[in-house]
């Protein structure tokens, strides 16, 4: 059995709420303690006040008594005196009081027993020197608050008068008042208790009803996600400030820390947003210190989440996904195309016509042969084979997909097969697409010169229309609908990459797109022109 199956299920941990009503409890009781021990302390001296103003009341009429006077005066003990403050000492409320002579023997005392011994304390100082004082000391009977009067007689203290109470009586008066203040103090600890849980409840379902350790672990997934990320993201709260920059984001940007002013950091974005606002946006194309760069804004409470790419690695991947559709739709039409010939020849075969079957392979075989021979002077392995395939696509399209003759182009191209296969491929897929499943013609022209090397790809479809042909060459430019518009783009900036040119025009009732490119050693200043 494993240690952890011994010991026992764990105990679950209290979740948000009940650990502020615990930590709100534990604060609410600690203060109520203290309040308690401050009450206590003022009741304390109150009580202590009260009572030494009533023994010095006591103190200063049993002072005044002529018989008092007299015996303290002659300094002998007398039993009807002790009689006599004793009944005081019972009218008066007090635990005590004793008359003592100018020595400090005690003349009268509540314990008869004690008659005649000195008086305990040590605060008979200021009474014998004519002064009333009261004190907190220790006598025979205990801690008491005491309030002392001179006796006088004839101008001199002859003896002393104490009154006192002793403390428990003091705390029982304090007691007697905090009992009077338990109530309240129940009431606050009861609307405390309620204000707890209100403002848990209230906390819980401002945090998504998510646990403190939850939302850690949330914060460090999102963490790893921006850092896994190759684009940049910034946060942008509604005041303009960048409250969250990512790694790649820091990279990009010029060295600021959050909070900074996004408009310090990233200029254009900023006014781009001042003019429309902190919508949704999407492949907004933007400038960060000089590189282009594709932008997607996301609004979010007030402010927006904005991430963005280099353009030229978007394009790269645009690219690939260019080259994978259409080595897709070559390998789709290759196998529909030799489906089509295999059910023709398995069809004749089984009809006993091995003559025309033999006829119909032959004139295959030829076909190819005279295709192969047109791209017989084009040595770049990866161009032929997308034209190849390009002419299968195209019969399964039902459109005359023809190579000019004259077509050739030399080894030394193949360093750029990559931008001329992406060229080819995407000016002849337009080209297809404009006929629009209707009949035509598209053609291929390929061909080199000591200035290097130009493409035209002719189709008999109707044209570019006139409201997309100012913006041809521009991301999402297209008649076709949203989510195109990539690849002419994505071919235009390859071709500038190099140094080449590329444009349209209609030439004898035909859309020609035209691009040229110098000598792979060469890099002449890029043009476009669109006639």
């Amino acid at each position: 059995m494993l240690p952890s199956a011994r010991r026992g299920p764990r105990h679950a941990r209290p979740g948000l709420q009940g650990r502020l009503v615990r930590l709100h409890l534990l604060v609410l009781c600690a203060m109520t303690l203290v309040l308690v021990a401050v009450q206590t302390a003022s009741l304390y001296g109150q009580a202590r006040e009260r009572l030494g103003e009533r023994a010095i009341t006591a103190s200063r009429l049993v002072a005044r008594l002529p018989n008092v006077v007299a015996a303290a005066a002659a300094g002998v003990q007398n039993a009807a005196l002790n009689a006599q403050i004793n009944a005081l000492r019972d009218e008066a409320e007090a635990d005590f009081i004793v008359v003592g002579n100018r020595q400090g023997i005690r003349l009268a005392h509540p314990v008869p027993e004690r008659l005649g011994q000195p008086m305990e304390g040590g605060d008979n100082v200021g009474p014998f020197a004519g002064h009333e004082v009261v004190s907190v000391a220790r006598g025979s009977l205990g801690v008491s608050v005491r309030g002392k009067v001179p006796i006088w007689q004839g101008g001199r203290v002859v003896g002393v008068v104490s009154t006192g109470y002793l403390m428990p009586q003091v705390w029982h008066l304090v007691a007697q008042a905090l009992l009077s203040l338990a109530p309240w103090f129940l009431l606050a600890l009861a609307l405390g208790t309620v204000g707890a849980v209100w403002a848990a409840r209230r906390l819980r379902a401002e945090i998504l009803n998510l646990e403190p350790e939850q939302i850690a672990a949330l914060v460090g997934q999102h963490r790893a996600v921006l850092a896994a990320l190759r684009e940049g993201v910034i946060a942008v709260d509604a005041g303009g400030r960048m409250t969250l920059v990512s790694d790649r984001a820091a990279e990009m940007l010029p060295p600021v820390a959050p909070p900074s002013p996004l408009a310090a950091a990233w200029p254009e974005l900023a006014a781009h947003l001042s003019a429309t606002g902190p919508v949704r946006q999407q492949n907004v194309e933007l400038t960060l210190r000089g590189q282009p760069v594709l932008a997607n804004v996301e609004p979010l409470s007030g402010g927006f989440v904005a991430s963005f790419r280099d353009r030229a690695e978007a394009l790269a991947l645009a690219d690939e996904l260019t080259h994978a559709r259409g080595f897709v739709d070559v390998l789709r039409a290759q196998t529909h195309e030799y489906q089509n010939r295999l059910h023709v020849l398995s069809g004749l075969l089984q009809l006993g016509r091995p003559d025309e079957a033999l006829r119909v392979l032959d004139a295959e075989i030829e076909q190819g042969a005279q295709f192969r021979q047109l791209l017989r002077d084009v040595q770049v392995p990866r161009l032929v084979a997308l034209l190849a395939g390009k002419r299968e696509r195209a019969q399964e399209l039902g459109i005359d997909f023809q190579v000019a003759p004259e077509s050739s182009l030399s080894p030394a191209w193949e360093r750029h097969a990559d931008t001329l296969v992406t060229a080819v491929g995407n000016l002849t897929e337009n080209a297809f697409e404009a006929l629009n499943g209707q009949p035509g013609t598209v053609t291929v022209l390929i061909g080199e010169d000591p200035e290097g090397a130009q493409i035209e790809v002719e189709d008999s479809g109707p044209g570019v229309p006139p409201e997309v042909a100012a913006r041809l060459f521009t991301r999402g430019a297209s008649s076709k609908g949203e989510g195109r518009g990539y690849g002419l783009a994505g071919v235009y900036a390859r071709v500038l990459a190099l140094g080449g040119e590329m444009r349209s025009t209609r030439r004898e009732g035909r859309t020609v797109f035209q691009v040229n490119l110098p000598p792979p050693t060469t890099a002449p200043a890029a043009r476009l022109e669109q006639v």
